[in-house]
């Protein structure tokens, strides 16, 4: 152990070369340098807001440095020694914190809100925890295809509170994936101190309930930072498995300059303002003799000039204009596959739920990239039987059964994703990805917007009611995903169609929402096409031609609606939407057109359901075309109840024909 009596942090220099030790001091510096240029620029009111990392900095340099530029890094605000290890343009990171159009986000997030696949970056979002869960998809990427990579992925203690984190070191423990989990331990959550967070004695010794080795470090002694990350890495390349590392640091600074500092006491600005990462480590070289005042000066300067010539550049860039046909047009990643015709001479009677099974094979057939996980679809085959067989055909690599868990499933989906691999999520039933809620809303929904990846993740819903199920496994949820601009919605009510629009969505370069509706599965069939083929998502169908009214619906309420056209000869055009967002605007305004009376009809609950918008838009866009005014169906407004005969009373198919003798008769 090389002692250095004049530093606060005791220094192992072990076998480092001098130039590996200059280069972690510029390394070191360099963000230290930056921050302090932007806190200037804060109280200049030319930079909005700032989350210091004064003080971590050893955490971030040390952990980056110690990996190899294929391994993934997954940040949070106070790690900009990642992205400036990473050699980053600083012009590019710059203009990115001023929400300008030449950052990363093009003024559409915040800091480090982004995604940099080119330097192996993967950025935060503001949900604590939610990145921890994507490290292991890209984990598990690599590891599928035999190559040495590491994902680290930071968090902050705060975080660890978080459901995200169970979840992300529970399945990267039970799959055995090289993902460093890198918490740094800085006392406070906000203003939260680590005594009101848990009551374990070190974060570390969480790691004891997964079953992972767990390791505690300086986090402002840099040797030990890249030390420690270095060793664990080479570990795992060789011998993959999880590792949660507690970084011990201080945030110097507020939770971001607007929060001060007042709840924390004095004394510990005071104690950790002695074990300041850049000044021990500077001081360390110096008495090592590799370091003089002057070349400290010459070096300071230099990243001074670079820093401000950045800055300079970034303020002459034109401001940002605001063009609403490239926003909207980014929502969405574009469509560049060719749809593939069905052969109509070769068809097999098939029910709805074997349509389903069919093109899911179709498909893994065809794409080796896809990956499927879900909780009991392997052996078991899943609780419905559709991947009945699928691990024998595949392999387990490919047919993963999952813990118990939701968003940790959709966001390792979305890491597979961003390392070029395709992936399926069965949700058990609809009902559960309640719990996967921010994950797809705020992350799957988000990103191709936000910076520009797509993200090829497909979730399957088991859906809707019928079946006595009860409150809690026959829900209608695809309206308030239908409200999230950046996924697609899919539901299929024939075989047919089922198995088309099944191959399609795993064509696609955003992510989407499947619902397949449980009463269908065993209830209904028809002629289905051998082989693969496409059916367009987007492109709703005419399943019945009328003169009188047209009923506009999906899934079930199709099968109603078809009951009932004896009763009303010639009389109803009934219309599958098929997919939900986006919806056949041409086809629903030309059917309007034809028939001047429309019923929008569908299973979920009434208030705010799809229903509500399309109404809308056909009254807002068919209005001179309707002798009616537009009117909805559909089931009650409570929770779809266990009882058979009070779900039948619940769901819109029981006032059905009385609405749509209302409608005619208007």
């Amino acid at each position: 152990m090389t002692t250095i009596t004049d530093t606060a942090i005791r220094y192992d220099r072990q076998n480092f070369s001098d130039e590996l030790l200059l280069d972690l001091y510029r390394a070191l510096l360099l963000p230290r340098l930056i921050e302090e240029k932007s806190l200037k620029l804060l109280r200049q009111n030319k930079l909005s807001k700032w989350f210091s990392g004064i003080g971590q900095e050893a955490i971030a340099v040390g952990a980056t440095k110690a990996l190899r530029e294929s391994d993934y890094i997954f940040p949070l605000h106070r790690n900009l020694g990642v992205f400036t290890s990473r050699n980053l343009p600083l012009q590019k990171l710059f203009s990115q914190w001023e929400g300008g159009k030449h950052g990363y986000t093009k003024g559409r997030d915040r800091s480090f809100h982004f995604g940099a696949p080119e330097h192996r970056i993967i950025g935060m979002i503001s949900h604590l925890g939610a990145m921890l869960g994507v490290a292991n998809g890209v984990a598990l990427a690599h590891q599928l295809d035999s190559e040495p990579v590491i994902a680290l992925a930071f968090s902050g203690e705060g975080g660890t509170s978080e459901g995200d984190f169970h979840e992300a070191l529970n399945l990267a423990a039970v799959w055995d994936l090289p993902v460093i989990f890198l918490v740094e331990n800085n006392g406070y959550g906000l203003s939260t101190p680590t005594s009101e967070q848990f009551r374990c004695k070190s974060i570390a010794d969480k790691a004891i309930g997964y079953g992972i080795e767990g390791v505690q470090i300086d986090g402002n002694n840099i040797l030990e930072v890249y030390q420690t990350i270095s060793q664990l890495a080479a570990e795992m390349r060789h011998n993959p498995k999880p590792v949660l590392v507690e970084a011990l640091t201080f945030r110097m600074r507020g939770h971001e300059e607007a929060s001060g500092t007042k709840y924390v006491p004095q004394h510990l600005f005071d104690e950790w303002a002695k074990k300041d990462p850049v000044q021990n480590f500077e001081q360390f070289l110096l008495e090592l003799g590799l370091l003089n005042e002057e070349s400290i000066s010459t070096l300071k300067t230099a990243f001074k000039q670079k820093i401000d010539d950045a800055w300079e550049a970034v303020f002459k860039e034109p401001p940002l204009v605001p063009n609403p046909d490239e926003e909207l047009g980014d929502v969405y990643a574009p469509t560049r596959y060719t749809l593939v015709q069905p052969n109509p001479n070769n068809k097999t009677k098939k029910r709805f739920i074997n349509a389903i099974s069919d093109g899911l094979r179709e498909a893994m057939r065809r794409d080796f990239s896809i990956v499927m996980m879900g909780q009991d679809i392997a052996e078991y085959g899943g609780v419905f039987k559709i991947t009945d067989g699928f691990m024998e055909e595949f392999g387990k690599a490919r047919v993963r059964n999952t813990p118990i868990l939701e968003s940790g499933a959709i966001a390792c989906a979305l890491g597979l994703s961003l390392a070029s691999k395709r992936a399926i999520v069965e949700m058990q039933f609809a009902d559960f990805v309640s719990c996967a809620f921010s994950q797809i809303i705020n992350n799957l929904a988000k990103t191709h917007y936000r910076w520009g990846h797509g993200v090829k993740v497909l979730v399957r819903l088991p859906t809707g009611a019928g079946v006595g199920a009860g409150p809690f496994h026959s829900q209608s949820l695809e309206a308030i995903f239908a409200h999230i601009p950046g996924l697609k919605i899919v539901y299929p009510s024939s075989p047919f169609d089922a198995k088309g629009l099944l191959t399609t969505s795993l064509l696609e370069e955003n992510p989407v929402l499947f619902f397949e509706h449980k009463a269908l599965y065993r209830s209904i069939e028809g002629d289905v096409p051998d082989g693969y083929y496409n059916v367009p998502l987007g492109v709703a169908n005419v399943v019945s031609t009328g003169e009188r009214a047209t009923i506009i619906t999906y899934g079930a309420g199709v099968h109603w609606a078809l009951e009932l056209v004896n009763d009303f000869p010639n009389q109803l055009e009934i219309i599958d939407l098929r997919t939900l967002l986006p919806f056949d605007k041409d086809t629903i305004f030309d059917s309007v057109k034809k028939t001047s009376k429309c019923l929008v009809l569908h299973e979920d609950t009434l208030t705010m359901g799809v229903g509500a918008e399309l109404s809308a838009w056909i009254g807002e866009y068919c209005f001179r075309y309707l002798d009616a005014p537009v009117m909805r169906l559909g089931s009650l407004d409570t929770p779809v109840p266990f009882s058979t005969v009070l779900e039948k009373e619940f769901l819109a198919k029981r006032r059905l024909k009385e609405k749509l003798t209302e409608l005619l008769n208007f």
